[in-house]
């Protein structure tokens, strides 16, 4: 009765998790409590979605999100491609958004949805939802690898679930996708899926494989299989350390084991720090041109809160400059709020700003004056591989928060870098200056060469010499040659 009253008090639901029998005959009682948000202000948890080529990836969000379980053909994961070709090939090739909402009781919104017959919506789930779960599904075919890694940077997810064919085992890109959860310092979660049709000495050679990678010194992690409620309620409690690595094994077929991830997810907290009180800052990840409401972008804030009709500034452009925008009307996932506020992602409506004027990378600001925009930067870096060395002027694409870029090796304290070496390097973008901060996480490839970084030092630096000035110079010295030949 006190807990009821005070959760009323509090405009909150609680939920009976488990009882512990203590060692004087007391019983223990664990409750989840959550307070009852309103439709705009639930809160959200960003979960991106890897593992190799025909693990089940969308299959599992297909049974999550839309509450039924496949038939063993593909039915569950044919209601999440986006494009006709990843129906016809049966393969994911961009970054698709799909959400799972949990009421202020714990309940699964989505299948109250399901049983009552109606398709499932967005706006609906959002209402209805306290917390809602976000799941980013990236591609499993080393074709999509650059996809993949701009989902990872650019999407800034909270954890990492990566799903494993219980009669493949760690194949193909499996510990690609493992290396950028442990380069971007993401707590990673495991999903043995398929264990319906796998044989079971097959099925424990997957799960050996798996827990010596967990704990081999590339990783460190320490693996728990999750067999009971207890595991999970455990597991997400104390996943935010970070060394955790819960084992669950998954039927999207049968439904086994279903409900111990549910409870996971439904108990686990976000990871993005709250910064209300500092100036806004809204990072763009995707650009939209929407007929009747123009353009439109999506993205992260990062800090502060930001309202209709607020001004910005957007930028940097090709020559680093920002230019003022005003925002004509806000949504969070498809449902239109009048504010957002740090760690959330929304969609914003632009007021007289062209689709060109807008590019993956850019930032919105709330700012006094022209923030600044960088042409060169310094950052620790690590080689994983490289087949041969990396010296002065090499090139390699920059993958650093959403942006995704070619930047030039300048200089470094080393003659030059092979696999395993650490070095301090500074880089200069070859295309457009960008707005960067001290302490990013960065990764750069070129083909499968891969290294990661942090930046540690930032400069506005110089644009690199156009067409017309190369064009120039060289005509300045073959003048000069002609005199001296004269």
């Amino acid at each position: 009765m006190n807990l009821t009253t005070a959760t009323e008090r509090l405009d909150a639901d609680y939920l009976l998790l488990r009882q512990i029998k203590s060692s004087k005959s007391r019983t223990i009682n664990e409750y989840l409590i959550r307070s009852r948000a309103p439709d705009d202000d639930f809160q959200e948890i960003r979960i991106a979605v890897v593992g190799n080529v025909d693990a089940g990836k969308s299959t599992l969000l297909g049974v999550l999100t839309y509450g039924e379980l496949d038939n063993g053909r593909g039915l569950a994961r044919v209601k999440l491609f986006r494009h006709k070709h990843e129906i016809d090939s049966g393969r994911t090739s961009s970054v698709g958004n799909d959400i799972l909402g949990f009421d202020s009781c714990g309940k699964i919104v989505n299948e109250t949805n399901v049983r009552a017959g109606s398709h499932l919506n967005w706006t609906n789930i959002c209402k209805k939802s306290a917390k809602v779960i976000t799941f980013i599904d990236l591609a499993g075919h080393e074709r999509y690898l650059k996809t993949t890694i701009f989902g990872m940077t650019g999407n800034n997810p909270d954890f990492v679930m990566l799903i494993v064919g219980a009669n493949s085992g760690i194949v193909g890109m499996t510990k690609e996708h493992l290396g950028l959860a442990l380069a971007l310092n993401v707590p990673v979660f495991v999903i043995v899926s398929k264990i319906d049709m796998c044989p079971p000495n097959v099925l424990a050679d997957t799960l050996n494989t798996i827990q010596r990678l967990l704990k081999s010194p590339g990783c460190r992690k320490i693996p728990v299989m999750v067999a009971d409620e207890d595991d999970a309620i455990m597991s997400a409690t104390n996943f935010a350390s970070e060394r955790l690595c819960p084992i669950f094994q998954i039927s999207s077929v049968t439904g086994m084991n279903l409900h111990l991830l549910k409870m996971f997810l439904n108990l686990l907290m976000s990871r993005t720090p709250k910064a209300d009180d500092e100036s806004a800052c809204y990072i763009i990840d995707d650009i939209h041109q929407v007929p009747g409401v123009g353009t439109v972008v999506s993205g992260l804030i990062s800090k502060g809160s930001i309202k209709i009709n607020d001004m910005l500034y957007l930028g940097p452009d090709s020559l680093g400059h920002y230019q003022q925008v005003s925002i004509r009307s806000i949504h969070r996932k498809r449902l239109p709020v009048n504010e957002v506020r740090s760690g959330q992602t929304a969609s914003f409506a632009l007021k007289k700003v062209r689709r060109d004027e807008v590019r993956k990378g850019m930032v919105m600001l709330a700012s006094q004056g022209q923030p600044p925009a960088y042409w060169e930067f310094k950052a620790e870096i690590l080689i994983l591989h490289h087949a041969t060395t990396i010296s002065v002027r090499y090139q390699a694409v920059i993958h650093c928060g959403s942006i995704r870029q070619t930047a030039q090796i300048l200089e470094m304290n080393a003659e030059c870098l092979r696999t395993g070496d650490k070095a301090s390097v500074r880089f200069r973008f070859i295309k457009n200056p960008e707005y960067l901060r001290l302490g990013q996480k960065m990764i750069f490839r070129e083909g499968r060469t891969k290294a990661i970084g942090t930046i540690v030092a930032i400069e506005k630096g110089s644009p690199p010499p156009t067409l017309k000035d190369k064009t120039a110079k060289r005509e300045l010295n073959m003048t000069r040659q002609r005199k001296v030949t004269s």
